[in-house]
């Protein structure tokens, strides 16, 4: 009979830990190129202005570091 050891049983948290932090990080990532497309048709919607790469970009990673820091502060118990 095979016996299948599950994270629990052996005791290591380390893979559940990880799995928790790469859920999050690809949440954020998502969240941020949505945010990121519905801000570059907003920008681009008047005037002929163009949203350029790096523009795009650096807005996705702002909205990754603040749903960050809100995961930090609701996961480490600011609340």
């Amino acid at each position: 009979m095979a016996h299948i050891l599950t994270l629990l049983e052996v005791g290591n948290l380390a893979g559940i830990v990880v799995m928790i932090i790469g859920m999050i990080a690809g949440i954020a990532f998502v969240v941020g190129v949505v945010v990121a497309v519905i801000v570059k048709l907003i920008y681009e919607s008047g005037d002929g202005k163009e949203f350029s790469k790096g523009n795009f970009w650096l807005t996705v990673l702002i909205v990754m570091m603040i749903i960050g820091l809100i995961s930090g502060v609701i996961c480490g118990g600011g609340f």
